[in-house]
C-alpha cells in the first residue's frame, strides 16, 4: 500500500507554481504568442495576469484549462494533467501512481514523456471502462 503524502509546505507550493509558470511560458513562446496575445485569446482583460502565472504568483483557474489549452495549441487533457501535477500533487498521485512514483524515484522527467505515459495510462483505463 502506498504511503500517504504529507501536505506540501509553503516553499514546495511556491516551487511547484514556478515550475507550472515556466511550463506555461514555454508553451506560450512555442505558440509564438506574447503575454498580451494569450490574454486576448483566453478572454482576460489584463495581460499582467499571464505574467503573474508565469512568475509563479498565480495559477490558471481549473475552469479555464480548456480555453488556455486551445489558445496554446495543447491537447486539453495534457494541459489539465500538467496543471494537476503541479497544483494538486495529491490528486495527481492518486490518479497516476506509477508515473508519480517514477518521477519521485528518478527526479523530474521531461513533460512530453510524462504526458505520453499519462495519456497511455488513461487510454488503457478508458478502454477498460468501455469493455
Amino acid at each position: 500500500m502506498p504511503q500517504a503524502l504529507t501536505s506540501p509546505n509553503k516553499d514546495e507550493i511556491a516551487a511547484a507554481r514556478r515550475e507550472a509558470g515556466a511550463w506555461l511560458r514555454q508553451k506560450r513562446e512555442a505558440a509564438g504568442l506574447s503575454q498580451r496575445d494569450l490574454a486576448t485569446k483566453v478572454g482576460i482583460e489584463h495581460y499582467t495576469f499571464i505574467s503573474q502565472i508565469e512568475a509563479g504568483r498565480g495559477r490558471v483557474p481549473a475552469d479555464r484549462y480548456e480555453v488556455y489549452a486551445i489558445a496554446l495549441g495543447v491537447e486539453p487533457r495534457d494541459f489539465a494533467i500538467a496543471m494537476l501535477k503541479w497544483h494538486e500533487p495529491h490528486t495527481y498521485r492518486l490518479l497516476f501512481p506509477e508515473t508519480a512514483n517514477a518521477e519521485t524515484a528518478s527526479g523530474k522527467g521531461e513533460d512530453k514523456g510524462i504526458i505520453a505515459q499519462l495519456a497511455a495510462r488513461l487510454a488503457r483505463l478508458e478502454s477498460k471502462l468501455t469493455d
